[in-house]
């Protein structure tokens, strides 16, 4: 019986060990597991990680004239706007809205500013009032006089007569009976004079009567014609004076300085420093810029009409533009001992602004010699350069780029075909760096 007890009871000290090894198991793989994740990751950053790279522009075309040793000359200067604006107004006004800002840019003929106009409309209608009033009045000349009225010229013609008759009449009675000592001799003067006047009324109003056939003379309605002439010029100088208080750009381009606020008063006379204003906005048209120059005398000779420069300036001197001489005052500046030139630049862009300082490097054009054979070229860093190639960036990746070499100069390589300008150039790729490669710019 004890022995068939013993066989039933459980055996808890061989159950534990069954029971720790799954869950051991269980804990090295999920170790695994989150140790091959991690690594996974790592491996997927390291391989899509951006390699910092450092970057120039890609500097425009050059001679090669330029871009070598035959300059002859440098000079400093500013850049400037070849033709600014002060946009004035023509009629005085109280500014009622203003509709730019300074670095808008704008049209020729958008609207910048709106001034109050309630006095120049009403001087308007009443322009309009005088001049249909006098074209009525011709109107009514070169129809002549109505049939009502020529009748009625006759009535009184008519009744003039009558009391023409009776007035002779009358004045025959007087006369008989003064004759006869009945009546006195004044009474006699009374009946002459009421028939005299009688005589000049009926003369007075056949006149009208004539007149009222006839119509009006020639002279008059001449005279009615100059007379809407004359009011028709004064409306349309009371309607031009409305439209010049809506101030539009005279040329597209920028705003660069805003004169005046709501509320100010504008004038068109001379003003002062406080009142009155007596311009809108200062414009120009950046895309007509110029580098002004002050040439010393002894350099002055170096320079050839219409020479060509590159310019650069202090804020992006990796940027360069070209530059041909437009213009040279024709006299002299005794106190500086100089001579101003203004250099054109050709291909101007956003980075350019007036009044910086900007630097242009005459050189020698080597294409007008006809037995020059220089070319356009761009100048990089000799650093940027390898095997052939040249590394661009491009959507944050590293572009690879066959060019061409035409030689080198003290500045750096010459580079004859493969760039246009304005790329960002990759310099001093690092080793290994291939085409696609995800990269990031340093600053």
């Amino acid at each position: 019986m004890e022995t068939e007890l013993k066989s039933l009871r459980i055996d808890r000290s061989a159950r534990r060990p069954r029971e720790s090894r799954p869950l051991g198991k269980i804990i090295a793989v999920v170790i695994a597991v989150v140790i091959a994740a991690a690594a996974a990751v790592f491996a997927y950053q390291k391989l899509n990680a951006a390699t910092p790279v450092q970057t120039v522009v890609v500097p425009l075309p050059a001679t090669a004239a330029a871009s070598g040793d035959q300059t002859v000359l440098t000079a400093t200067g500013y850049i400037i706007a070849a033709h600014k604006i002060e946009v004035a107004s023509k009629v005085n006004g109280r500014v009622a809205w203003i509709g730019v800002d300074k670095g808008d840019k704008v049209q020729a003929g958008q609207v910048l500013v709106r001034l109050e106009d309630d006095e120049y409309r009403a001087q308007v209608l009443q322009q309009q009032g005088a001049l249909a009033n006098l074209e009525a009045k011709l109107a009514e000349d070169l129809h002549g006089s109505r049939p009502e009225e020529v009748q009625k010229a006759h009535a009184d013609v008519e009744q003039a007569r009558a009391d023409l008759s009776d007035s002779k009449a009358t004045l025959n009675r007087t006369k008989q009976l003064v004759s006869e000592g009945v009546l006195s001799k004044q009474s006699l003067d009374d009946a002459q004079a009421k028939y005299d006047a009688d005589v000049a009324k009926v003369a007075s109003l056949q006149k009208t009567l004539d007149l009222a056939v006839l119509g009006p003379r020639q002279e008059e309605i001449d005279q009615v014609r100059g007379q809407i002439d004359q009011a028709r010029g004064q409306l349309a100088y009371a309607q031009t004076q409305l439209d010049n208080t809506i101030i539009k750009a005279p040329v597209t381009g920028t705003i660069l300085d805003r004169n005046v606020e709501k509320g100010e008063f504008i004038t068109t006379g001379f003003v002062g420093d406080k009142g009155a204003k007596g311009y809108i906005v200062t414009m120009a048209d950046l895309n007509d810029l110029e580098v002004e120059l002050d040439i010393s005398q002894n350099d002055f000779p170096k320079l050839g009409p219409k020479q060509k420069g590159i310019v650069t300036t202090d804020a992006y001197p990796d940027r360069k533009y070209q530059g041909i001489i437009a213009q040279v005052s024709p006299e002299a500046d005794r106190a500086k001992a100089t001579v101003q030139v203004k250099v054109r630049v050709l291909n101007p862009d956003d980075y350019l602004r007036p009044d910086m300082n900007a630097t242009v490097a005459f050189y020698n054009d080597a294409q007008s010699n006809p037995q020059s054979s220089a070319k356009s070229v761009i100048v990089i860093p000799a650093n940027a350069v390898q095997n052939g190639s040249v590394f661009l960036v491009s959507d944050g990746h590293a572009r690879k780029r066959a060019v061409t070499l035409a030689g080198t100069s003290e500045k750096g390589v010459l580079v004859e075909s493969g760039l246009k300008g304005g790329e960002d150039l990759i310099i001093d790729p690092p080793e290994g760096l291939k085409d696609g490669q995800k990269v990031e710019t340093k600053s």
